[in-house]
């Protein structure tokens, strides 16, 4: 991983240093960067290597291609695991996913993630825990997740937990993506730059240090614009159910409220309660670690219900938008059913918490 080194175009992980700043480019820009198994294990094996390499002072984390960095996990395998398998190989490949999510939250080194156009699900995973977050116009982030009748993982519980207010739990209930603006305000990001200045600003953080990089392409960003929805968005996601939310958007007699009570009634009555608490719950387990281990129980879980596969084939592998939740409502789901994601896996926990990392 030296400056000579060159793979091939076809490799899904391109690594190159130049200067004092070690590349890492997701590549596979087809998959809209989509991460699999391979990926994860090449990007820690490349941050082993930079971590003990002293001529490199810098990370820098981009993705091929003119649409974004990461569009998430390659959720189709996920969905062949789950409906053809066994899910062990889903639950590998969290695992290694999950141990990196926290090995990028605690990298030594600067670690700078350009968030530029669409960062999703896993691709906010290998991004928002980052020490230096860089967002453009292009930007759209989000944990779409409830949609397909799965669960914010990779660390994003703790991340949309950490939001200001009742943000978070907008994010993660309705998927929904948002701007620079917003990713600033909502502390999944920590910078702005135009998108024109990229190439400029890359080539300065291979001669200078981030910091000094940084100051001379950095600009203000465009207005958050959920600041507008503050007020009825902590009025009405502050409440204790998500039968409740529901009732409190549809209550609030704003048109903006109204409209986002009708995409939760959309997505998956379980994921959405079983996000609530997997929200609320990571508030409370305070590291990163102990919120990967929570997230992994729920995942793991999620492999075994019937949500997932339905909604993965509904939105991304059919595209008919209609998916079958089961149950279909969020009056049928159970207590039981939501603390079934959080039980305890025994020998098959993920143990962060315990130092395994």
């Amino acid at each position: 991983m030296n400056g000579t080194e060159a793979p091939g175009a076809g490799d899904p992980v391109l690594l190159h240093t130049e200067g004092r700043a070690a590349r890492l480019t997701l590549n596979r820009p087809r998959a809209l960067n989509a991460l699999n198994h391979e990926m994860v294990r090449r990007i820690d094996e490349a941050l082993t290597a930079w971590e003990h390499d002293p001529a490199v002072e810098t990370v820098v984390v981009t993705g091929a291609g003119e649409r974004g960095l990461c569009a998430g996990g390659d959720i189709r395998v996920v969905h062949d695991d789950a409906r053809d398998g066994d899910g062990t190989a889903s639950a590998a490949f969290w695992r290694d996913e999950y141990r990196l999510n926290a090995r990028i939250a605690r990298y030594p080194k600067p670690y700078v993630a350009v968030m530029d156009g669409i960062v999703m699900g896993g691709g906010v995973g290998v991004s928002a825990h980052g020490s230096v977050r860089i967002v453009t116009e292009r930007s759209r982030v989000a944990m779409p997740e409830t949609g397909i009748g799965f669960v914010p993982d990779v660390g994003g519980t703790r991340l949309l937990g950490l939001a200001p207010g009742e943000l978070g739990t907008h994010l993660a209930l309705t998927g929904a993506s948002i701007g620079a603006g917003d990713a600033l305000l909502c502390g999944l990001a920590d910078h702005y730059v135009p998108s024109a200045a990229l190439p400029r600003l890359l080539s300065d953080l291979a001669d200078r240090p981030v910091a000094e990089a940084l100051a001379a392409h950095e600009r203000p960003a465009p207005p958050a614009e959920l600041t507008e929805r503050r007020e009825w968005i902590d009025a009405c996601y502050g409440a204790g159910t998500v039968e409740e939310i529901v009732q409190r958007l549809l209550a609030a007699g704003d048109p903006a409220a109204k409209e986002t009570a009708e995409i939760l009634l959309g997505n998956s009555p379980t994921a959405l309660k079983v996000t609530l608490a997997a929200l609320r719950r990571a508030r409370r387990l305070g590291s990163l670690e102990r919120v990967l281990d929570q997230e992994y129980r729920v995942s793991c879980a999620a492999l075994s219900a019937p949500d997932l596969v339905e909604g993965v084939r509904a939105q991304i592998i059919d595209k008919d938008r209609e998916p079958r939740w089961s149950p279909a409502t969020l009056a049928e789901v159970t207590d039981a059913d939501v603390e079934r994601f959080f039980a305890p896996l025994g020998e098959r926990e993920l143990g962060l918490s315990d130092g395994a990392l």
